[in-house]
């Protein structure tokens, strides 16, 4: 494997009871404890709960085995809030990884610890809030 470099831009946020408008295509995506505020339509970011992958995004966050976990970090008033980032099916594992090496989210265990793959340069945009958007990871392994 080579050097890489990989772009995201990231879509969102959407809140939970939103959730279905998430795309159902490939990428990665964030789960946040959020607070909404209704007065001017906007929400707080307040931590990074969770960074996964998926092939559907949109069917993965519905369906996820780990939701309740999520919801264990969200306080009284909060939220779960989510993100989307698309990234070609070649490259998710990969993105994934390394944000999670960067960022080491409350619920995820994969990747916290190592990386398995070559030099990574990850450049973010768009709704970027509580990641950083310009870093590079090496293997670990």
């Amino acid at each position: 494997m080579a050097e890489r470099t990989i772009n995201i831009t990231f879509d969102g946020y959407w809140r939970d009871n939103s959730k279905g408008g998430i795309p159902a295509a490939s990428g990665v995506y964030c789960v946040y404890e959020c607070r909404h505020n209704a007065a001017d339509k906007t929400v707080n970011l307040l931590k990074l709960i969770y960074i996964g992958e998926a092939d559907d995004v949109c069917g993965r966050i519905a369906k996820h085995e780990k939701y309740d976990d999520w919801l264990s970090h969200v306080s009284a008033g909060n939220e779960l809030c989510f993100s989307f980032g698309g990234v070609d099916a070649t490259m998710r594992d990969r993105a994934e990884a390394a944000l999670i090496f960067k960022h080491e989210p409350l619920e995820n265990t994969e990747y916290v610890d190592s990386f398995p793959f070559d030099r990574t340069t990850m450049v973010l945009s768009g709704e970027t809030s509580l990641l950083n958007t310009h870093f590079a990871v090496e293997r670990t392994e």
